[in-house]
């Protein structure tokens, strides 16, 4: 029988034992640790869905790897490739490439009577994967896109039609501009959607239509392509994955074809993922300061504990309890409270993640923050992380205060009680 937890079970949840207590810096102790608790789990839930938000906004119109010409150079007009590689079959047989598609882009300029725009034309086919449009579609529809024929449709950004005053179903002119070429090629286009995902570094730019538009504009063969997009199914192996797409296409390289080379998002935006890697150093900040907090609170608290029970000291010293034991019994007790404090920490945490997760009751300004609301993550694996780290920091901090046990005399604790 584990007689130190057994004692300090009793005076824990024994009503009778309370009233020796100090109920109200044990309260304040307790509020400490509820209050710290409760703020890193939302710095958490917020940081890291705000950096999932601005992240997947980026992957939706680049990918996470892309395969392109070796002299292509920080520009959307790329040498062609051909789609028929021999590596193409085996890029869905490498583990963590989830979908595998063909892209083209052009610069060009967009034209009205009133205004005129620069814009990157994205031409993608048939078995693109529309769902990062689809969830940002604010109007209208997605072009409908198939193997034959072209198709006289596109995809705007709400910050554009504004700016044009183009609504859905209205046709847009575009401009572009071939090397060697005076005269600009010219299309028109209709408009079957609107999109916005409130980065506007990318919803001024990009305009998204069938790729055969974009092999016509340059003169292209139907099987030539800027490069390949390639999504993964885990984002933090990215850099493992893109090194096996590499030599899967540097063993299929030859002399008479293209040098191709891959490029991640994260070194084709290293501004943003910069940016982004710079919060984590914020969430630890704010764990720190939460956890010194909490372990200070439950310092004072456990001193307390130990003053006021200095009489149960001596008796259980004059009855031959070594001082690590009695140490036990308080540290003990000291997890107890502290667990108390976590559970009302968890419940105002995880309920204000899943209040704002449910109702967006706090709004951003989308020009600032790149969203229109607090983005949440409710990661279960992170809650149960902070509570085993909080828990084990605060218990860690009593162990030097729990000597205090040591220097209380039984023979003086017991005559003056």
């Amino acid at each position: 029988m584990n007689t130190e937890l057994f004692i300090s079970k009793r005076l824990f949840f024994d009503k009778s034992n309370q009233q020796f207590l100090s109920k109200k810096i044990i309260r304040i102790a307790l509020f400490g640790i509820a209050l710290g608790l409760a703020v890193m789990i939302v710095s958490v839930a917020v940081i890291t869905g705000f950096k999932t938000e601005i992240r997947n906004k980026v992957i939706g119109f680049g990918s996470h790897i892309q395969i392109i010409n070796f002299e292509s150079r920080n520009s959307y007009e790329n040498p062609p490739i051909s789609k028929n590689q021999p590596f193409a079959c085996e890029l869905k047989n490498i583990n963590g490439v989830e979908l595998v598609q063909v892209f083209a882009t052009k610069p060009g300029m967009i034209k009205t009577d009133e205004s005129i725009q620069g814009i990157v034309l994205k031409g993608v086919g048939p078995g693109y994967d529309w769902s990062f449009f689809e969830k940002n579609l604010i109007d209208g529809v997605i072009p409908k896109l198939n193997d034959t024929n072209r198709v006289n449709e596109i995809l705007l950004s709400d910050n554009i039609s504004r700016l044009l005053k183009l609504r859905t179903g209205e046709s847009a002119v575009l401009y572009f501009i071939n090397e060697n070429e005076v005269t600009p090629r010219m299309l028109q286009l209709k408009v079957s959607g609107i999109y916005s995902t409130s980065l506007e570094e990318f919803d001024n730019l990009f305009i998204i239509g069938d790729i055969k538009q974009i092999q016509r504009l340059n003169d292209w063969q139907p099987d030539e392509i800027s490069g390949f997009e390639i999504l993964v199914s885990d984002f933090s192996k990215i850099d493992l994955i893109e090194r096996d797409v590499r030599n899967l296409v540097i063993n299929y390289s030859n002399e008479n074809s293209a040098i191709l080379r891959t490029e991640s998002i994260t070194r084709q935006y290293p501004q943003i993922f910069d940016w982004l890697s710079i919060l984590d150093m914020n969430v630890w900040v704010i764990l720190f300061l939460m956890v010194m907090v909490a372990g200070f609170n439950m310092i004072s608290a456990l001193l307390v504990l130990i003053l006021e029970r200095s009489t149960m000291i001596g008796v259980l010293k004059s009855l031959g309890s070594p001082n690590r034991s009695i140490r036990r019994v308080f540290l003990y007790l000291s997890v107890f409270l502290t667990s108390r404090g976590m559970l009302w920490g968890n419940v105002i945490g995880i309920s204000i993640i899943l209040i704002q997760k449910t109702f967006h009751i706090i709004k951003l300004n989308p020009a600032t923050y790149y969203v229109d609301v607090v983005p949440v993550n409710f990661n279960i694996t992170h809650i149960l992380l902070l509570n085993m780290g909080c828990l084990l920091v605060t218990t860690l901090m009593l162990v030097i205060p729990s000597y205090l046990v040591s220097k209380i005399s039984p023979d003086k604790s017991i005559r003056f009680d």
